[in-house]
């Protein structure tokens, strides 16, 4: 393999073992925010349990996603140094005040939320997660504006003398139109994501034995909260999608079109089909059998039923025309690989429904209060069927893989383009680093993350089982109960 393949290895991996965390962490502040409020709100201790047990586990969540991130940084000198150099200005804008801005507003005031339980007002205290979490909404702002940029670039002037990108408009980089669709279908993902977290953790405390009857009612309210985030949030990602659907259509014809792995153009008036499944060659050129829903490829497109799509074949022919003897974009094919695109885009979609129906049947069955039944029997979980225990291990992974496979559909759709239009990938990497290089720093990432994966699952395995710990039934944690001589501790 030469160094480029392993560089796109390399940052695919990094890339997307960090994006496990981000969802979380966006999804579980506003989660933990919520139950806080609900606390001060009713002084009901089962609120605070709830807030203090899904608070521990998003500290472990957010440390992991802040080591796993720092890596990406690195890559971009690394391996990507030619893109570095053509877009840094621009780039590295956003990516700037994320960090100066959005990222020390989450570790600053997070580190007052979990040293300041009894040490500040309770109120002060409360707004700390709250400001945790619109640091988390704005750094996901600024770096999805970088992004964007690469889908769509906008608010820029290529140098002729030094070959660089030059920004000319931050605002039109910040309000790029990609961007305004895909922010929200992003954190519409996370809080699903978030939900879908706290859903499984309080379904799986309602299904094990063992769990304290006295607790059943704590995580019932935890299991409909994060059931009712699951559904709320998936519908706006659903239509926010659709919008981002429309958009991408109009800036990135070929990811459109590969996603369905449409080869032939569709005229106005005959509806392009969308198909669920398909059966035939891995490209998807020839079709065997396929399950289609009739003329939804070209609402998604273009919110018409008839509307026209372009296809694969045509959008390369004219892809060839435009950027023919272009120096920073000459490529032979311009085609994503469409297998990729065509499964990650049905991935996406699915796992997201499957996450809704779990929290809609989790809904349906903790409807109304615990029964007669339920109460006298001290030994037995609240969710006794088997299923239910399945359903707890594998709604949190929905959600998080649909994300997964969002992005691989976004980054790989793009293909072979690094920054749409303007540079492609073989064009961005470093021309100095050597295949041995790349390997050497891709296996050691892989291996460093992978042993960062196992203290993850360890540890929020361990605080997971151990649930809500006791809290005083008049806690109140207020500065004025705590004595000179307290000491000062991690309050977990």
């Amino acid at each position: 393999m030469e160094a480029l393949d392993l560089a796109r290895w390399q940052f695919g991996i990094t890339t997307v073992y960090h994006y496990f965390f981000v969802p979380v962490t966006i999804g579980l502040s506003l989660l933990v925010a919520l139950m806080q409020t609900q606390w001060m709100r009713t002084r009901d201790t089962r609120w605070l349990r709830l807030t203090k047990f899904f608070g521990k586990l998003f500290t472990i969540n957010f440390a992991l996603g802040l080591v796993t991130g720092i890596v990406q940084e690195f890559q971009f000198g690394m391996n990507w140094s030619d893109y570095s150099r053509f877009v840094g200005d621009i780039f590295g804008a956003p990516l700037a005040i994320e960090a100066l801005l959005a990222f020390f507003l989450e570790s600053t005031f997070l580190g007052l939320w979990i040293f300041g339980w009894g040490r500040i007002p309770e109120k002060l205290h409360a707004a700390a997660i709250w400001l945790v979490h619109i640091g988390t909404l704005l750094s996901s702002y600024f770096i999805l504006a970088a992004n964007s940029f690469m889908q769509n670039p906008v608010g820029y002037r290529v140098n002729p003398e030094t070959g660089r990108a030059e920004l000319t408009d931050f605002l039109a980089v910040l309000t790029n139109p990609v961007q305004l669709v895909t922010f929200p279908h992003v954190i519409t993902a996370a809080y699903m994501t978030g939900g879908a977290f706290v859903l499984a953790f309080a379904l799986w405390h309602l299904w094990r034995p063992g769990t304290p009857r006295t607790d059943a009612p704590m995580y019932r309210r935890a299991a409909r909260l994060g059931a009712v985030v699951v559904l709320l949030a998936g519908a706006g990602s659903a239509i926010s999608g659709d919008l981002q659907g429309k958009i991408m259509t109009e800036v990135q014809p070929m990811k459109m079109a590969a996603a369905e792995g449409l080869y032939e153009d569709v005229p106005e008036g005959e509806g392009a089909p969308f198909s669920i499944i398909t059966v035939g060659t891995l490209d998807g050129r020839e079709e065997v059998w396929a399950l289609t829903v009739p003329k939804l490829l070209s609402y998604l497109a273009t919110g018409s039923l008839d509307g026209a799509v372009e296809g694969i074949d045509h959008i390369q022919e004219r892809y060839e025309l435009t950027y023919a003897g272009a120096e920073l974009t000459a490529a032979e094919d311009y085609r994503p690989v469409i297998p990729v695109t065509y499964w990650s885009f049905r991935l996406m979609i699915g796992l997201g429904l499957a996450a809704m129906g779990v929290a809609l049947a989790v809904l349906w069955r903790l409807r109304g209060s615990a029964t007669a039944r339920d109460d006298r029997e001290e030994d037995r979980p609240v969710l006794r069927h088997r299923l239910w225990g399945w359903a707890a291990g594998s709604v949190l992974f929905m959600p998080l893989l649909a994300n997964s496979f969002g992005w691989i559909f976004t980054e790989m759709g793009r293909q072979p383009w690094l920054v749409m239009g303007l540079m492609t990938t073989r064009t961005g990497v470093s021309p100095g680093t050597t295949t041995g290089e790349v390997l050497t720093s891709m296996v050691v990432f892989t291996l460093l993350y992978g042993a960062l994966a196992v203290v993850e699952v360890k540890l929020l395995l361990r605080y997971g089982r151990a649930g809500a710990e006791q809290v005083p039934e008049d806690a109140s944690y207020d500065p004025a109960d705590r004595d000179d001589d307290d000491a000062f501790v991690f309050t977990y």
